[in-house]
């Protein structure tokens, strides 16, 4: 039975920890019930950033709602996966209510405000004195050298997982020579310096003609922190998508192997949804699109080589043929969160170039080293096409490969530091799931 808060029916939720494992009844629910309510088509929705239970389920209600009308004759079902990611609390979603998506002050956003430590502690919970002491010399702002040091030292204490852990194997969006790259420079460099260019780039970000943050060390460290949990996100999502959704979806295989799967994720979890590809049993041909939304996650983790290196490959290379249709990244050149701080966030520690040494300009970012999917598309993938919206929308889109839809008509609000980075919710994209999974 749906989720009375859901906008759409058969609803099913998967729930797993950070480790990849799932909540046992619920998966045994969604076995169960898949093939004895008749679904033909199941459309797997994963979240990115996100704070908790209640706003994940909102997500996936407003985004499906449009989905019964525009394929009234589709046997369809509904899954909204659940994992242990945040959002910071001066991210708006457009069109969430505000005690949802609101956002804080502008003279609080170097601090650490009560819903930000909140979260924090849900998705860390074993990590409650470091989130405490981070937030207190965010409040403090005390000198700029050891305070400084110490506010980086704590970031990395918060996010570090043991090395013998599910989740250290699966940071990593490209291999050099077969191995995965390091961790980010930011968890590692000189903290002064780290912050100091995150305060560079959010007071260039202007909001109502203002500027979000003024160019001191310390604007910068709350920036630092957010990035820094979003790196353990982006471990997380690749530890539940290929250790937790894979496997699941082998299980509904052999419970209902009629069943046609659609993948769609949001951000992190687009890389949720692409990591599963890698967990799926060897010859299931069960999934038959996977769409991209604002995907949080280097632009060549399906590449076979990198551009100027062909001993480094996506992390991914190749898995786009585990989907029996196509794989679809939707972008939109508005998500400052992804055209902006991600590459700087994202550049690895074996670079030997400083984190300050690249051009922060967007328009240059289009082809850096460290872009993203949700702000460029797929990179370097022999055979990719691109679609405007409008086009893909029009047209039969390629039945296999990677597909790249400029959704930038429609993903277009959104003020600083995410920019349109959530804005998702929208009819014409829920079409593109759609027409992916050549679903009607």
């Amino acid at each position: 039975m749906a989720d009375p808060a859901v906008s759409v029916s058969p609803y099913w939720e998967l729930t797993f920890d950070a480790d990849g494992d799932v909540d046992g009844r619920e998966r045994d629910r969604l076995l169960a019930e898949v093939p004895r309510r008749g679904v033909r088509d199941l459309i797997v929705f994963a979240h990115g950033w996100n704070n908790d239970r209640s706003g994940a389920t909102r997500l996936y209600s407003q985004f499906f709602a449009p989905v019964p009308d525009l394929a009234p004759h589709a046997r369809l079902g509904y899954v909204g996966v659940v994992w242990p990611s945040m959002r910071f609390s001066d991210e708006p979603i457009p069109d969430f209510p505000r005690s949802v998506a609101a956002g804080v002050p502008a003279d609080a956003r170097t601090a650490l405000d009560k819903d930000t430590r909140h979260a924090l502690l849900e998705v860390f919970p074993d990590r409650a004195t470091v989130v405490e002491q981070l937030a207190r010399l965010l409040d403090q702002q005390p000198d700029e050298g050891a305070s400084l040091e110490e506010f980086g030292r704590l970031v990395r204490l918060l996010v570090e997982v043991s090395p013998q852990g599910p989740q250290a194997a699966f940071a990593a969006d490209t291999l050099a020579e077969g191995a995965p790259q390091g961790d980010p420079a930011m968890l590692f460099g000189d903290t002064a310096t780290v912050c100091g260019e995150f305060a560079e780039v959010l007071a260039g970000m202007t909001a109502s003609g203002e500027a979000f943050a003024l160019p001191r060390p310390w604007d910068g460290a709350r920036e630092l922190l957010r990035q820094a949990t979003y790196y353990a996100m982006k471990r997380r999502a690749g530890t539940v998508g290929e250790r937790g959704l894979g496997r699941a979806l082998g299980q509904l295989a052999t419970a209902a192997p009629g069943v046609r799967v659609h993948l769609v994720g949001h951000s992190f979890g687009g890389r949720l949804v692409s990591f599963a590809l890698r967990g799926l049993p060897e010859g299931m041909r069960t999934v038959k699109s996977v769409t991209l939304l604002q995907g949080a996650f280097s632009h060549y983790a399906f590449a076979a080589s990198l551009p100027g290196n062909p001993r480094a490959s996506g992390v991914l290379r190749g898995l786009q043929s585990r989907v029996d249709g196509p794989l679809v990244c939707c972008y939109s050149h508005f998500d400052t969160a992804l055209g902006t701080i991600y590459p700087l966030a994202s550049r690895m520690a074996d670079d030997d170039r400083s984190v300050l040494g690249i051009d922060l300009d967007p328009g240059h970012l289009l082809g850096a080293r460290w872009g993203a999917m949700g702000h460029d598309g797929v990179q370097a993938v022999e055979g990719t096409k691109t679609f405007t919206l409008a086009d893909a929308l029009r047209a039969q889109l390629p039945v296999s490969g990677c597909v790249n839809v400029d959704a930038c008509a429609v993903v277009n609000r959104g003020g600083p530091p995410s920019g349109a980075h959530s804005d998702i919710c929208h009819r014409e994209l829920a079409q593109v799931v759609l027409a992916a999974g050549r679903v009607r």
